[in-house]
């Protein structure tokens, strides 16, 4: 199965999601293994092989997924027991109605001392399953990790639907996926083909950056991509809320005419800058957006794509102007640099990595919170179907995720129990400390850990 260069582009990054569920019917055979297993086996022998396969550079210099039956690289699905109920590892709202998961928590007092991740370098599972188990409660978790070069987010929640679906019919041997995914990436490259590229201006930035000459990139991109170590995850991760009402007001306090989305990237850029200024005493020269954007619904591709097909928009400002600029100065200048996405610079984007990896990496090193940068990556999933994942026994109640890269990203998910928002937010504790004592960000949030 031939990978795509945004597939290359991600290797080494993982997705590791973690739902907890809850017994309401207390169902004495509630999320069994045996179940989870077989619809999970099933929806990968027929719709997804990719998940047992190994990336590796073929003769033609192309980066594949090879299904090899002699050398599967099978997944790793068990059961956790852990001798403490879940609510040992929970925070609540400051009203007690919200509850949430902290990682911290029950890494350090769980037995539990790291969830295992998905790995091709050591002849490890290219996909973990683990269903754990809490005593003398209702709640059980589910936690999956595969390579995100499988998957971008609108592929990886669809999976896990269709897993679900499986699992659901497992009893009805003829049952097939309402949408089945579309594997193929020649639909992507056959799109990408007739488009001709436009630079973001975010290019011509991270080549003026390099303190040295950016190098063109030697025949196929492949066999560099693919050789990207696996990079270590960043573990102090902390959870911000928003309640829906308290979200709604940031747009109305920043600018009714922005997307709720605009006006919170607008305060936090603001907020981290400020925080930026107090840890390391001085004023970084550049502030950072980074929001990615998916291209389904953009392009012609089948919406059931099931590979990497989200761009990033960038915006870079200069940090002093976003210190003196209102939130509605900052919220139009992050527009004008993350609104304009389209198949012209996704193409571009595309040539960039083939072409001009330094680029990529530039930009890459360019983006984090230090002396010199500020740094917002704001990954939005509040709109995947993440609380229809279903396998025969509810949705989840609550949604949560292992640690991930990189500081200075940033995670929402939507929050079913009382409509708002959970930001999961990488940043050094010596920063959040200043990011958590914001008054600006305390008039609309609640810091969870």
């Amino acid at each position: 199965i031939e990978l795509s260069t945004l597939d290359m582009a991600t290797s080494g990054i993982n997705i590791d999601e973690i739902y907890i569920y809850k017994n309401s019917a207390a169902d004495p055979q509630f999320m069994p293994l045996h179940r989870i297993a077989s619809g999970f086996c099933k929806v990968v022998a027929e719709h997804y092989p990719m998940l047992v396969g190994r990336p590796l550079v073929n003769d033609e210099g192309k980066g594949v997924i090879n299904v090899d039956p002699t050398n599967l690289c099978l997944p790793d699905i068990a059961d956790i027991n852990v001798e403490h109920p879940a609510e040992d590892y929970m925070e609540s709202s400051s009203d007690g109605k919200v509850a949430f998961f902290n990682l911290h928590k029950f890494y350090k007092h769980s037995g539990v001392d790291e969830l295992p991740h998905a790995t091709y370098t050591k002849d490890h599972s290219a996909a973990i399953v683990r269903i754990i188990r809490f005593r003398n409660s209702d709640y059980a978790a589910l936690y999956i990790s595969f390579s995100h070069m499988l998957f971008d987010a609108i592929g990886a929640t669809a999976f896990f639907n269709n897993w679900a679906e499986c699992t659901r019919n497992l009893d009805n041997p003829s049952y097939q996926l309402q949408t089945p995914p579309v594997n193929d990436r020649k639909a992507v490259s056959d799109y990408f083909a007739s488009v001709e590229p436009t630079e973001p201006p975010h290019i011509q930035h991270f080549r003026d950056q390099s303190a040295v000459p950016i190098m063109k990139a030697p025949g196929s991109i492949a066999p560099l991509l693919l050789s990207i170590p696996e990079r270590p995850l960043f573990k102090e991760q902390h959870l911000i809320h928003f309640s829906k009402e308290k979200f709604e007001q940031i747009r109305q306090d920043v600018d009714p005419e922005q997307t709720t989305n605009l006006a919170l990237a607008a305060l936090l850029t603001k907020v981290l800058l400020q925080a930026d200024i107090q840890a390391f005493n001085s004023m970084p020269q550049w502030s950072y957006v980074m929001i990615p954007y998916e291209c389904r619904q953009r392009t012609k591709i089948p919406p059931a794509y099931s590979g990497n097909l989200s761009f990033t928009a960038i915006a870079f400002m200069d940090s002093q102007r976003v210190l003196n600029s209102s939130y509605k100065e900052v919220a139009q200048a992050i527009k004008e640099h993350c609104s304009k996405v389209s198949s012209e610079y996704a193409k571009n984007t595309i040539d960039v990595i083939e072409n001009e990896a330094g680029v990529f990496f530039q930009a890459s090193l360019s983006m984090c919170n230090s002396a010199d940068t500020s740094y917002v990556g704001l990954t939005n999933l509040r709109h995947m179907s993440l609380y229809t994942i279903d396998f025969g026994y509810g949705g989840p109640a609550i949604l949560s995720c292992n640690y991930f890269l990189r500081e200075g990203m940033m995670r929402i998910y939507n929050n079913q129990q009382d409509g708002g928002i959970d930001l999961f937010l990488n940043l050094k504790n010596d920063m959040f400390k200043h990011v958590q004592s914001s008054k600006e960000l305390l008039k609309y949030a609640q810091v969870i850990f």
